[in-house]
């Protein structure tokens, strides 16, 4: 029988989640098992670190006897911190090497929903971060030391939201006798009385974001920034310091699979689950799962931790949600719904119901892939189809093809081609890992500053090899696409055909690919630059109904052009030019 009244309070919680005491998604349940293995294997060779319960009530006590409210109804006492901060903040500042008293963690990425007091707890660090962050052998506080002009930053999407946390702070810290003996605090600045350095608010909008050598950084609501250059630049900074901690908090977001913020999240919950190994990176995620209902008060907890506990906030809290979801799906508004979704649920959206695919569709899709091995023997042989789609010559240019298989199902496949002196320029501007990609063969990196289209054509021309057969058509948006055309006319025994981009053309073949994935009859080999393509696009519909893929605008960087090709490819397969009846109950892996 465990007695959790003995355990250290961190502990404690941990097992509390492992013996099913507290209702929590799968994704904090391997947080906290991941630290119950942990001590069990602390101190040896293999793993080098030990748990400190010193280093950890020193941020504990900090809170607790330094750090007060300044918001809601607690304004003005000190904080308490609740049994889920006990674990989190005990795991990042517990965890240190057994010889050396390094603070284990370097990242920290915590996932939660709206109203879960992150702004408070992130603001109580960014001041622990100028006055009592310190190293010292384990075991041994009286050895502690601190960092000389430390350098504190409060990172945010723009200059608003970088001063939330900071502005905070800068009340925290006026509201304690303690800590505003030791910083000189100012309305647009704090620094050391005795060690100097700074705490800053810091966002894109800001002209030196070089801060140089930073030993804390706050990046509030990750989900609202369009890219990680914030973050880059200070993560640049690292290294100078012995100790430095990158600390994500947010809730979830739309534009899931663009979003950065997005992006840390499925490095976080891959260590989680043991696909991915990082010693030096804390995750906890706190959401509703697959196959819960938002419609189900007791599953709100999951994304909220405080509402484990019975305290006057909680049932505010708790309150408010149940409001905002009686509205959201009481008015069946799309954005309302969204909303709560990301917001009380910490569900991951799409950014707008416009988009081609929902993001119950694109999940879909992430299923049906296989391993591309398994995939590449599923197709090899068939009758097959190749698309394009030539964008400028400086541009992603991306093939594509389909194939009917003789169970039914329709496989697809893509690849993209980019010029090797562009590569850089557009994975930053982009925002995509294009050196990833191309690593792993998924792009094709051609020489020069412009596509090359003799790259291209060997790649077609080992992909026809391979399938022992040449595609029974190449099917091409006409634009920019003539020379390449002509080129394939040369070759004998190929038949390039022009698919005409408009919705007369395209919708059926657009339409087709949507229903294909809902009803599950499409496979491919789970190529993330064809997911990528097809998370952006947009369903642009004309005065008739009809349909074809489309950017947010013309000037967006997130790129269409691999499901662009596809959809060229699946125009000419023959269930585009039959009626359903006729075709049916045909097997096509022969037409």
């Amino acid at each position: 029988m465990t007695n959790y009244e003995e355990m250290y309070v961190t502990h404690r919680y941990a097992q509390e989640v492992v013996d099913g005491l507290r209702r929590v998604c799968k994704k904090e349940y391997l947080a906290c098992l991941r630290h119950l293995n942990d001590l069990e294997r602390q101190g040896t060779e293999e793993f080098p670190y030990v748990f400190d319960e010193t280093r950890a009530d020193r941020i504990f006590n900090w809170f607790e006897n330094y750090c007060y409210h300044v918001r809601g109804p607690f304004s003005g006492q000190l904080i308490q911190l609740l049994p889920f901060q006990y674990f989190d903040l005990g795991c990042v500042f517990g965890w240190v090497h057994m010889v050396t008293g390094k603070r284990r963690f370097s990242t920290s990425f915590n996932l939660r929903a709206r109203g879960n007091v992150k702004s408070t707890e992130m603001s109580g660090i960014a001041l622990y971060g100028m006055c009592a962050d310190a190293i010292y052998p384990p075991y041994r506080p009286e050895l502690a030391k601190f960092e000389q002009m430390p350098e504190v930053e409060c990172a945010a999407v723009d200059r608003d939201q970088a001063k939330r946390v900071w502005g905070d702070a800068r009340l925290m810290g006026e509201k304690s006798a303690a800590i505003s003996k030791y910083l000189i605090i100012k309305k647009t600045y704090i620094t050391s009385k005795t060690r100097s350095g700074w705490l800053r608010p810091l966002s894109k909008d800001t002209k030196n974001k070089d801060s140089g050598a930073p030993c804390l950084v706050i990046v509030d609501e990750y989900h609202a920034h369009p890219n990680s250059d914030v973050v880059d630049v200070l993560r640049s900074g690292f290294g100078k310091r012995y100790q430095s901690l990158m600390f994500y908090i947010s809730t979830a977001g739309k534009d899931a699979e663009n979003n950065p913020c997005k992006r840390e999240y499925d490095i976080a919950s891959k260590i989680l689950s043991g696909e991915m190994t990082d010693e030096s990176y804390f995750a906890m995620i706190r959401e509703l799962e697959e196959g819960d209902s938002p419609s189900d008060k007791s599953l709100w907890v999951k994304a909220n931790p405080i509402l484990q506990h019975e305290t006057d906030y909680s049932v505010s809290l708790m309150e408010q949600i149940e409001q905002e979801y009686n509205i959201a799906y009481g008015s069946s508004d799309p954005d309302k719904i969204r909303e709560f979704l990301t917001k009380r649920c910490n569900l991951w959206q799409q950014d707008s119901e416009e988009k081609y695919l929902s993001s119950e569709q694109l999940n879909t899709w992430k299923n049906l892939a296989v391993p591309r091995k398994e995939f590449q023997q599923l197709i090899k042989g068939q009758n097959h189809l190749a698309g394009y789609d030539l964008s400028k010559k400086i541009d992603l240019t991306a093939y594509g093809g389909c194939c009917y298989l003789a169970d039914g199902r329709v496989a697809v496949w893509a690849h993209g081609f980019i010029p090797e002196e562009a590569v850089q320029i557009h994975e930053k501007k982009d925002n995509v890992p294009y050196r990833s990609w191309i690593r792993d063969d998924w792009v094709t990196e051609t020489p020069g500053a412009v596509v090359d289209y003799d790259t291209m054509s060997e790649y077609v021309d080992n992909f026809i090899n391979f399938m022992g057969k040449k595609p029974n058509e190449d099917c091409f948006d006409p634009y920019n696409a003539t020379f390449y055309m002509i080129k394939l006319g040369e070759k004998g025994e190929r038949t390039p055909v022009e698919v005409r981009q408009n919705t007369l053309s395209l919708s059926e073949p657009t339409n087709w690919l949507r229903e294909l994935i809902v009803s599950r009859k499409v496979v491919h080999d789970g190529n993330p630059l064809l997911t990528w393509a097809l998370s952006n696009a947009y369903a642009y519909t004309d005065g008739n109904g009809n349909i074809k893929l489309s950017k947010k605008n013309k000037d967006d960087t997130q790129r269409i052009d691999p499901a662009a090709a596809l959809i060229n490819a699946l125009s000419r397969l023959p269930k585009a030019q039959l009626k359903r009846s006729k075709y049916e109950d045909c097997d096509l892996s022969e037409w």
